[in-house]
C-alpha cells in the first residue's frame, strides 16, 4: 500500500455545482478507511478523483509524495471496490 494525501480537494461542475468543498484526509500506509454519509454528499465524486475519472477543481493529491492530480488513470494504480 502507499500514503495518499488529499488537500482541500474541492469539485465543482459546469453547473457552478459544488459537490465536495475543502476536503483533508491523510491515509497513511497500510490504514483501512471507509466512506460513510448519505446520498449526495460527495463520497462516490470523491473516490472517483483519486481514481483519476473525475478532474480535481482545486487542491492537490498526493501517492507516497508524488502530486497525482494531472497523472493518467492507468498510471496512478488504484482500484475501487462500491
Amino acid at each position: 500500500m502507499a500514503e495518499l494525501k488529499l488537500e482541500h480537494i474541492k469539485k465543482t461542475y459546469d453547473n457552478n455545482n459544488t459537490v465536495v468543498k475543502d476536503f483533508n484526509l491523510h491515509i497513511t500506509d497500510k490504514e483501512f478507511i471507509v466512506f460513510v454519509g448519505p446520498s449526495g454528499c460527495g463520497k462516490s465524486t470523491t473516490l472517483r478523483m483519486v481514481a483519476g475519472l473525475e478532474s480535481i477543481t482545486s487542491g492537490d493529491f498526493y501517492i507516497d509524495g508524488e502530486r497525482m492530480n494531472d497523472v493518467e488513470p492507468k498510471n496512478r494504480d488504484i482500484a475501487m471496490v462500491f
